[in-house]
């Protein structure tokens, strides 16, 4: 399988400190990874790299071959961990704004997670609760056709009858061959969709596996982050 995601070398640095040191990773199509770490560990520096909204001093990052810049911005959706939605739209201006400035935006898988979310397209979003802000923006990032998600902390606000909602229907019917990238602390609540997992710690990577191969081995990766981070 081809490699869809590959980062090589990548630094970045905010001044004198080191957010991401030397990266190097190579991840195919079709797969659900999660990106594990403590607090401070570059989780959201990578993520936004990835996404072109921020530039590595060093090293490269290509998405489907192509390094990152206007084309790959087309097969990216990018959810960021705090909601940044204009307060003053309502639910449906905002299926309108999305529709309008992605080519790859599917309307009608929007409208329908939306009803099942039970959230108004009327309702306006500074009407609306922290969690169900974030479940709206979690509909945009996630109904479009895009090759590569990038979701950082998607459930972390969310009640977790909607958590339920959002891991079976919508993180298990993206676009087929694509993948996810989501980065989260509530590893139980994910662990039973990642196919992969990436621990991020001191801003390198410390290990990546096959969650169904450590499965095999009578462990989880609950566990195996626990471990890892039982200091932090």
């Amino acid at each position: 399988m081809n490699n869809l995601l590959e980062i090589e070398n990548l630094s970045k640095r905010y001044g004198k400190l080191v957010a991401l040191d030397r990266l190097n990773i190579k991840i195919g199509g079709g797969k659900i990874v999660g990106l594990l770490g403590p607090n401070g560990s570059g989780k959201t520096t990578l993520l936004k790299c990835i996404a072109g909204l921020l530039t590595a001093e060093e090293g490269k990052i290509l998405v489907d071959g192509k390094p990152v810049g206007v084309e790959t911005k087309k097969i990216v959706s990018f959810l960021p961990e705090r909601a940044c939605l204009d307060p003053s739209m309502t639910v449906k201006e905002y299926l309108n704004f999305f529709e309008t400035f992605f080519a790859d935006f599917d309307r009608n898988k929007a409208e329908n997670m939306l009803s099942s979310l039970q959230v108004n397209p009327a309702a306006r979003l500074k009407t609306l609760s922290k969690g169900t802000k974030e479940k709206v923006q979690l509909v945009l990032t996630m109904s479009r056709r895009s090759k590569l998600f990038l979701l950082d902390e998607p459930i972390g606000g969310v009640d977790p009858a909607a958590r339920e909602f959002i891991l079976t229907a919508i993180l298990n019917k993206y676009r087929e061959g694509a993948t996810i990238i989501v980065s989260t602390h509530l590893i139980r609540d994910v662990e039973e969709i990642l196919d992969e997992y990436i621990f991020l710690q001191y801003n390198h990577f410390t290990a990546y596996g096959s969650v169904k191969d450590l499965h095999d081995q009578g462990r989880t990766v609950d566990e195996l982050f626990r471990e890892a981070f039982r200091c932090f």
